[in-house]
């Protein structure tokens, strides 16, 4: 069966005067599915306020717009408010409870991918609030609810009956939201525009990896994360996950092309991408990319938390490994021509800039 690689745009499910809440659709980017990956953006208007919820999902989340507040209890801890802004990213673990708050003019555009093994549905986030007209505790009996909160019948009653929105509600202006705390962010968020490089390639491009080391929940998560900023024209090096781990990839700024190429040399995959479109990777697939002239930026989660990757081009890659008789022989070529494939990509990796 073929695979439909081709990439979409988020469709948006809920929202109001608040903000929304996006996602991508399993069925109409199978990969999800068959990567048991989720892809969901939340975005929030000035005093816009994301209820409490917990997911049947582990993610990693990334700010690609504006700053706000974010309100993360881990499981049996104590409740961290952090101030969160563009360029941060958060790991997420399963069952862990968050809020989110923009009290900015600015949207506030939060990006969820995480895996989606341990969802209801392969490929689709659920979550479950705590609050609302869906709150888990609608459901309950106002007698259950009375017992387990220790109140009054007509109290619990007002506590599960008054907020009537779902999912995201906006707040009156003069209402005060717990402040961050100074403190709070480390080890919870990396600033991935201001942390130090992994990679920096002049006039190719830059990566920051998110990884057990500067990012220790990514582990808890079961995932890994980078940041790509692909300069303008410069091409990045064909390359795969040799770790078995699927690639998911969302465009967060420019646009350029892609090419995917599956087994037996066939190309699975060759479109034009933009800001906001999301695409996955299959393992052991190769991808390469080629920004317009104005560059691209993307972020991805690689489905493993310590990811390693194999390049097919460049001073890092496999080619310049092996022998030049094995070159030889495998491309059926004579000496001369192997030395000038040889000779080329000594200093580059991973990111080449344009041809002069």
């Amino acid at each position: 069966m073929d695979l439909d690689l081709t990439p979409k745009l988020a469709k948006q499910l809920h929202g109001g005067d608040g903000g929304s809440y996006y996602a991508w659709c399993p069925n109409e980017l199978p990969m999800l599915k068959e990567g048991n990956i989720g892809g969901a953006k939340l975005a929030l208007s000035k005093n816009g306020f994301a209820l409490p919820r917990y997911s049947d999902s582990a993610k990693v989340a990334y700010v690609l717009q504006g700053s706000g507040v974010a309100g993360i209890v881990l499981p049996e801890k104590e409740e961290k408010v952090l101030a969160i802004k563009t360029g941060d990213a958060l790991a997420l673990p399963f069952g862990v409870v968050t809020w989110w708050y923009n009290k900015e003019d600015t949207e506030l555009v939060i990006l969820f991918l995480g895996d989606t093994k341990t969802a209801h549905k392969a490929g689709s986030f659920t979550d479950m609030y705590l609050t609302g007209s869906n709150g888990i505790f609608t459901g309950f009996s106002t007698e259950f609810v009375s017992r387990a909160w220790n109140l009054e019948e007509s109290v619990a009653k007002t506590l599960v009956s008054s907020q009537t929105a779902q999912g995201i509600v906006k707040l009156d202006s003069g209402f005060q939201m717990p402040e961050p705390k100074q403190g709070h962010r480390d080890g919870m968020v990396l600033n991935c525009l201001e942390a130090p490089l992994d990679v920096d390639i002049k006039g190719g491009g830059k990566v920051v990896v998110l990884n057990t080391k500067n990012l220790p929940l990514v582990g808890e998560v079961g995932l890994g994360a980078d940041l790509v900023r692909l300069n303008g024209s410069a091409m990045c090096s064909p390359g795969f996950s040799c770790d078995s781990a699927l690639q998911v990839t969302y465009i967060v700024r420019g646009s350029g092309r892609v090419q995917v190429v599956g087994p037996d040399g066939k190309r699975v995959l060759e479109t034009h991408i933009k800001a906001g479109n999301l695409f996955i990777v299959p393992r052991f697939f190769v991808v390469s990319k080629i920004g317009d002239p104005d560059g691209m930026d993307w972020f991805s989660i690689i489905t493993t938390p310590n990811p390693i990757f194999t390049h097919l081009a460049g001073r890092t890659s496999v080619w310049k490994a092996l022998s030049p008789q094995v070159l030889q022989a495998a491309f059926k070529v004579s000496p001369d021509v192997e030395k000038q494939f040889s000779s080329k990509r000594t200093a580059e990796e991973i990111f080449f800039p344009p041809p002069n």
